[in-house]
């Protein structure tokens, strides 16, 4: 992009600091108008701090801002937005019971009658979709859509309310790649419109295909602000982590030798309280010694498949075999039992089932460990003193960052968060291992610590079933892939002979004898 094309955002000298943690560090960012700006960083490198700051939820401690070239003074929200400045959190901010319409109303009423409100709402948003391809269905409620639909609907509340800068936080995490291709092409269309757009993303090839310039930032500071023309993968890697990455499937990985069935799952089937089927007779063998990959579009049962699995959900039929222990759909293992079992397992959102935001760091890190008698007494009194000690020992171990046992959970970043489950769930050197989406929102250096503890897990014996929307890391780490499709299994392959574009023929509903043939 020009030297020449205007400054849509300036920010000079920015310091933040939270209590000894310093969040940014003197840091310098110029945001050219009508570009798609990439800010990438490790979890806890200050991007999001940053953005915070120019949407006006954080006041800097130092430093200025400009917005089209004029000195600003963002004191919150309401000022980012009276100057054209939106922000689409990684965690959308929607009331799910309302519908879409309403959610975008909300807090911007034109009208104090409703019916009048709405109509006037409808038609802008309407001529909104139309200019912009942001689709979603108005009358619905937020609890009803996709997850898709709900970020193009966050999208779309924040160019009603004037946005010209639109600040998007992570915006892939949670979509299918389906859905990252709409959301592309509707930012590539917003930029083609005049909107300036800054792209929070932990996803270095996203940023490389879509972005026109990449800041990368490193332990609250810039280490490289450069067009993406100009830099490679490998660069941000090595800007954002200050070390090679290695990433993929290792040439030296040590072929799988399968021992004895640790886990197994017969005719499982379970259905929604609406009656939906989820699961259709899903069966699968989890071996000592090996990694088992769940690949497939989101919402084709991988998560009630992990849940049923965990004790989460009781199955409606099928049979389940731990060990010498075995279960009926009529009196099915909770997640204590499953504890006791050595079943250990990472869930696929880990704020809604790893950890409890307002719990100090190590109140987290020991749930469901609470009763072990390092934890515990024989009368059950709690020992807070060792569960201290051993979250400090496990953040050591799992390089989370801050290293505070004391600070609440929510004040970490996301990779620092998941590797704190993580780091919870191997505590007891667990036999089975079920872990969903395991680097969603994770930087590249934690991706990598992460896969690496994975197979660790593996070479100790361990038994693995990994779910992941994210075919490069099902190819990465399995030593065999299913393929769900519509809550049955749709087909299973051997690490050689799976590629995404065999996944992607299973996951289109292609046979896996065809395939192998």
């Amino acid at each position: 992009m020009a030297e020449s094309t205007p400054a849509a955002v300036q920010m000079r000298g920015i310091a933040k600091r939270f209590g000894a943690v310093q969040a940014n560090r003197a840091v310098d960012l110029t945001v050219r108008a009508g570009t798609v700006h990439g800010i990438v960083g490790e979890n806890g490198a200050g991007k999001s701090t940053l953005m915070s700051i120019l949407y006006g939820l954080y006041q800097a401690d130092a430093g200025q801002i400009w917005i089209h070239g004029a000195p600003a003074r963002i004191a919150g929200s309401a000022e980012a937005i009276a100057l054209g400045i939106g922000m689409v959190h990684q965690h959308f901010m929607l009331v799910d019971p309302l519908s879409a319409l309403d959610n975008v109303m909300l807090g911007a009423e034109p009208d104090w009658r409703l019916s009048r409100a709405r109509a006037r709402v409808r038609v802008e948003l309407q001529r909104l979709m139309a200019d912009t391809g942001l689709t979603v269905r108005l009358d619905l409620s937020v609890e009803a859509l996709p997850v898709g639909e709900r970020q193009r609907l966050e999208i779309l509340k924040a160019l009603y309310r004037g946005a010209r800068i639109l600040i998007l936080d992570e915006p892939t995490a949670v979509l299918t790649p389906h859905e990252t291709g709409q959301l592309f092409a509707t930012l590539r269309r917003l930029r083609e419109r005049g909107t300036t757009v800054l792209l929070i993303s932990h996803k270095l090839k996203e940023i490389m295909a879509l972005c026109d310039q990449v800041t990368v930032m490193r332990a609250g500071a810039v280490v490289l602000d450069c067009a993406v023309a100009d830099t490679s993968l490998d660069a941000l890697a090595l800007a954002m982590v200050g070390r090679r990455v290695q990433l993929g499937r290792h040439a030296e990985q040590v072929e799988a030798a399968p021992g004895a069935v640790l886990l197994a799952a017969e005719q499982l089937g379970w259905a929604d309280p609406l009656g939906v089927p989820r699961l259709r007779e899903v069966s699968l063998a989890l071996r000592a010694g090996e990694i088992v990959g769940i690949a497939g579009v989101s919402g084709n049962g991988q998560s009630e498949l992990l849940q049923v699995l965990a004790g989460m959900l009781a199955p409606q039929a099928g049979r389940l075999t731990v060990g010498a222990s075995a279960f009926t759909a009529r009196r099915w293992l909770d997640p204590a039992r499953a504890r006791q079992l050595g079943i250990a397992h990472v869930p696929e959102d880990r704020h809604l089932h790893g950890l409890v935001l307002p719990f100090a760091a190590w109140e987290s890190a020991t749930l469901g460990q609470h009763r072990l008698a390092r934890f515990c007494s024989a009368a059950g009194w709690m020992k807070p003193q060792a569960m201290r000690a051993d979250t400090a020992a496990m953040m050591a171990d799992y390089d989370v960052r801050p290293r505070h046992p004391a600070l609440r959970s929510s004040k970490f970043s996301g990779g620092n968060q998941q590797k704190l489950v993580l780091a919870r769930e191997a505590l007891t050197g667990p036999s089975v291992l079920l872990v969903g989406q395991p680097t969603r929102g994770v930087d590249i250096g934690a991706i990598e610590f992460i896969h690496g503890r994975i197979r660790a897990m593996r070479a100790a014996g361990g038994a693995v079933l990994l779910v992941s929307s994210e075919l490069d890391e099902i190819l990465a780490l399995s030593d065999r892939v299913l393929v769900m499709d519509s809550g049955r299994i749709a087909g299973e392959l051997p690490i050689a002979q799976a590629s995404e574009a065999a996944l992607g023929r299973l996951m289109a509903g292609a046979a896996a004898s065809a395939l192998a043939g």
